[in-house]
C-alpha cells in the first residue's frame, strides 16, 4: 500500500494547492461570474488535472501488478544521477591495491533506498519474464555464459532484453573454476565471450561476473585487459521461495546487487515471474525501487 498512499497523498496536496489558488484568485468581487459561482483559476486548473493524471497512472500500474500477481505495484526508482558517484573495490575484494583492476563490489554506494536485479548463466529464456519486466518497468542486468546463452533460441532472446533497456554481461564461456585454470585458459575464457558478447550484442560489455565469484589477481588483470572496469558480485541470492542473505539482519540495504539466474521450473520448480515476484514483493515490503545498474556503475 505504500506507492497507494503516496500517491493519494500527492492527489489531495495538489488539490489543496488547486483549491488555494482558486480561492486567492476569486478574492476580489471582479473574479465572481454573473451567476455567482467562483471561477476556477487556469493554475488552479492545471494543478487539478495533474493530480487526476498522477491518480489514473497509479490506477494503470496497481493493475499491471495485479495481472502479474502482485498484491501493490513495484515502486518506482528515482531518477539516476546526472554524474555516477565514485566506487572502489570493497575490501573483501580486494586482490591488491592496483588502480588498473577492475573494481569489486556488492553494492552501489548510495542512500537511496534502491537495489539492483542481476541474472546469471542465460539457461532459461521464458518470454513471459521478458513480458513482466517490460510491462512492470523492472530493469535487470544479464551476466551470460555462452554455452548456455546460445542454446535453443540462442541470443536473440537477449539481444530483446537489450533492445528493452537492460544490460547483457560477461560471465565466461563455460562457466568455470577460474582459480583452477592456467593463464592462457583464464583468457579464453574472458575474452573470448567479450568478443561472442561484442558480435552477438553489437557492443562490448564493461561489467564481469566470474563464476561462483571466484577469482584471483590475474583474473582481474586478464578481464582488464579486454576491457572489463567493474566486476558486480552480490548481497544477497534471491530464488522464487526464499533469499539467502549474507548479512546477519536479514534485510535489503540501499545499493544491495541481487544475484539470481536465468532458471526455470527444471531447476526450481517455479517460474522466472515466481522469481520476479519474490524479488518484487520482498523489494517493495522493505521500501525498495529495484534501479538499473548501469546508470550508477
Amino acid at each position: 500500500m505504500a506507492r497507494r498512499t503516496r500517491a493519494l497523498a500527492a492527489f489531495g496536496a495538489l488539490s489543496l494547492l488547486a483549491v488555494g489558488c482558486s480561492a486567492a484568485a476569486t478574492s476580489s468581487q471582479d473574479n465572481v461570474p454573473a451567476h455567482g459561482r467562483p471561477a476556477v483559476a487556469p493554475a488552479a486548473r492545471a494543478l487539478l488535472t495533474q493530480a487526476k493524471l498522477i491518480e489514473r497512472a497509479q490506477a494503470r500500474r496497481d493493475a499491471t501488478a495485479a495481472r502479474w500477481g502482485l498484491d501493490e505495484a513495484p515502486l518506482e526508482p528515482p531518477e539516476p544521477p546526472a554524474v555516477k558517484a565514485r566506487i572502489a573495490t570493497e575490501p573483501v575484494f580486494s586482490r591488491g591495491d592496483d588502480p588498473k583492476l577492475p573494481i569489486a563490489i556488492s553494492r552501489v554506494p548510495t542512500d537511496r533506498k534502491i537495489v539492483f536485479l542481476t541474472l546469471d548463466d542465460g539457461y532459461e529464456k521464458d518470454p513471459e519474464f521478458l513480458r513482466m519486466t517490460k510491462e512492470l518497468h523492472i530493469p535487470y542486468s544479464a551476466f551470460l555464459s555462452d554455452y548456455l546463452a546460445k542454446d535453443g533460441k540462442g541470443y536473440g532472446y537477449f539481444r530483446t532484453a537489450q533492445q528493452q533497456g537492460n544490460g547483457v554481461h560477461n560471465h565466461t564461456l563455460h562457466h568455470p573454476y577460474l582459480p583452477g585454470l592456467s593463464t592462457g585458459e583464464q583468457r579464453k575464457e574472458i575474452c573470448g565471450q567479450q568478443e561472442n558478447l561484442t558480435r552477438e550484442m553489437g557492443r562490448t560489455p564493461r561489467l564481469f561476473r566470474p563464476p561462483y565469484g571466484d577469482y584471483t589477481r590475474e583474473t582481474l588483470q586478464i578481464a582488464a585487459s579486454c576491457g572489463i572496469d567493474v566486476v558486480p558480485l552480490w548481497a544477497e541470492e534471491f530464488f522464487p521461495d526464499h533469499i539467502d542473505y549474507s548479512r546477519g539482519d536479514g534485510r535489503l540495504h540501499p545499493g544491495d546487487i541481487i544475484l539470481s539466474h536465468f532458471r526455470g521450473r527444471e531447476d526450481w520448480q517455479a517460474t522466472m515471474p515466481d522469481l520476479l515476484r519474490n524479488v518484487l514483493r520482498t523489494a517493495t515490503e522493505q521500501g525498495f525501487a529495484v534501479a538499473r545498474l548501469e546508470d550508477y556503475v
